[in-house]
């Protein structure tokens, strides 16, 4: 059903939602790209930032450029297997950034708290291993959940009220009984949400516990700011996906589906890289350094 029509107010959010695309791609393959190329942030907290960086480049191709193709045609349609295929990438990038965050956020835990420790704890090893078991999870929750979704037959109504092929929204269209489906998809909310969420909890609270013991009030005052803003982008993260996957579905309607759902297919994916990285100076110095070689090499 897309998201818009085509009256006048419409067309600028539109407009809006495609420069909020815009600078989400852009920010995002930046970051991949300093990351990639300057040494200088070849730590482990900068790759596991690249991998959040491509998990948003993913989520914001998979959803994005159907539904503004679809209003950009004045139409809505979509294959059966495009559906499938959107709703299982959708699935595997939001299980794997789910559980990235989490692990990010031990990862600041141990730099704040255990500073001494963290070349040992972080060793590159140990990050393959977070990244590794991140995008695992997501393809074993996506492939799981998508065969179980596909599974049930679809004889009533064809009309997707959604601007993408989510899972709530398709079991809305099955004409079986999905209600033991959807209480064990909140059930297993619990595992594939609420425990990465406990983990970031309890690491942020040690991170601020720590904060609030430094003695330099500067210090105390820029640790504090990051640590928030973080804590922001991951409720506004964590919050939409609960809301969309443990609220059964009689307790919401498509407009509050299509409005959540923006929030961790566009909204969070335009806002990490300039929270977590594009504001740190280490990066904008990375970005200074590739402007200025770029600029000394046109001038040779």
């Amino acid at each position: 059903m897309g998201l818009f029509n085509h009256s006048g107010p419409h067309l600028a959010l539109f407009s809006l939602v495609a420069a909020t695309f815009t600078m989400g791609l852009l920010g995002n393959a930046i970051l991949i790209f300093l990351i990639h190329t300057d040494a200088r942030l070849h730590t482990p907290m900068y790759f596991l930032l690249s991998q959040l960086s491509l998990l948003d480049v993913g989520f914001l191709l998979v959803t994005i450029p159907k539904m503004a193709a679809d209003f950009l045609e004045e139409e809505g349609t979509i294959s059966f297997g495009g559906c499938a295929a959107q709703m299982f990438f959708l699935m595997l990038i939001g299980v794997s950034e789910g559980v990235l965050l989490s692990l990010m956020s031990y990862d600041r835990y141990i730099a704040v708290c255990h500073p001494l420790h963290y070349p040992v704890l972080m060793r590159r090893q140990v990050c393959l291993l977070m990244v590794g078991t991140s995008w695992l999870s997501g393809v074993l929750v996506a492939s799981i959940q998508t065969s179980i979704t596909l599974h049930f037959p679809y004889c009533a109504s064809r009309t997707v009220d959604h601007f993408f092929c989510e899972l709530p929204a398709l079991l809305k269209l099955s004409c079986a009984d999905t209600s033991a489906y959807e209480l064990a998809l909140s059930i297993s909310g619990v595992l594939i949400l609420v425990l990465p969420l406990s983990l970031i909890a309890t690491s942020y609270s040690h991170v601020l516990g720590a904060v609030l013991h430094m003695h330099s009030a500067e210090a105390r005052h820029k640790a504090f700011t990051t640590c928030s803003s973080h804590i922001t982008v991951v409720g506004l993260f964590y919050g939409a996906a609960v809301f969309m996957y443990m609220v059964p579905g009689t307790y919401h309607t498509p407009q509050q589906d299509n409005v959540v759902s923006l929030f961790y297919s566009l909204i969070t994916p335009m806002l990490n890289p300039l929270i977590y990285s594009l504001r740190n100076r280490e990066v904008q110095m990375a970005l200074v350094r590739i402007l200025f070689r770029t600029g000394f090499r046109s001038k040779r």
